[in-house]
């Protein structure tokens, strides 16, 4: 119940839904007579989805969370683990795996994968995730079923089933990798956030960041009102509200 109820106030909380509830109160104003306030709030309402949907802003905020944790290029000798975080799918089993699987989920896949192979297939790698609210398979078994598919031994598969988001994850690892080091695979503006986690139950990750979605050197100054921006918009949005979770909570 928490987990949903968390889900619900989030998405009310998110930028765009901020902007169309501040139309919706300039329209009330301007319902009521009450043009000086309508005025204000609608401008207010358009300044704000300019902001949260002009590239070079968001760009330039999600790049900065992306950067503080370096890229993994090479993986760590007798790492033993890699543990790659969940994200999402929908089950259609008339479509290919790597469609049911959702892009960040295949990325963050792929990376772990990267890793499984440089480290010469000597390492396991952990998948994690539950159903969701409106599917029947568990996330870390569509992970499982994509992995096998790349080529990974289903034997070096481990399932967290049942985990609904990073805190539960920690949690899940805590027996298994006790005081060991391994790789913690995410997407880069959640890395941050993750290694709270993870760190709070007093264990080791390793980040490995992927699905780096920032352009944060070529600014294009002329994109303007991006649907693009606007699902990085709530990301960065989403990010900052998590790491202020996490100081409320003691992290």
């Amino acid at each position: 119940m928490d987990f949903i109820l968390k889900k619900i106030v989030s998405m009310f909380i998110m930028p765009l839904p901020l902007g169309v509830a501040l139309i919706l109160l300039g329209l009330f104003f301007l319902y009521k007579n009450k043009l000086a306030k309508a005025k204000f709030t609608l401008m207010l309402s358009v300044t704000w989805l300019f902001l949260i949907s002009y590239s070079p802003i968001v760009d330039t905020l999600l790049y900065d969370i992306e950067s503080k944790n370096p890229t993994l290029h090479t993986s760590p000798k007798n790492i033993k683990y890699i543990y790659v975080l969940g994200g999402g799918h929908h089950t259609d089993e008339t479509r290919p795996i790597t469609s049911q699987v959702v892009d960040t989920s295949v990325v963050r896949l792929n990376e772990g994968i990267r890793h499984y192979q440089q480290l010469n297939g000597k390492a396991k790698i952990i998948v994690s995730g539950y159903h969701g609210l409106y599917d029947i398979t568990e996330h870390a078994i569509m992970q499982k079923k994509l992995a096998i598919s790349l080529g990974v031994d289903k034997n070096d598969i481990i399932l967290h089933l049942g985990t609904k988001d990073t805190e539960e994850e920690a949690q899940a690892g805590k027996e298994l990798l006790k005081d060991e080091p391994f790789i913690l695979v995410t997407s880069a503006s959640h890395m941050t956030r993750a290694l709270n986690f993870f760190k709070q139950e007093g264990l080791h990750p390793i980040p490995a960041p992927t699905n780096h979605l920032a352009n944060g050197k070529y600014l294009d100054y002329t994109d303007f009102f991006s649907a693009t921006a606007l699902k990085k918009s709530h990301i960065v949005w989403h990010e900052y509200l998590g790491l202020i979770w996490q100081k409320l909570k003691g992290f």
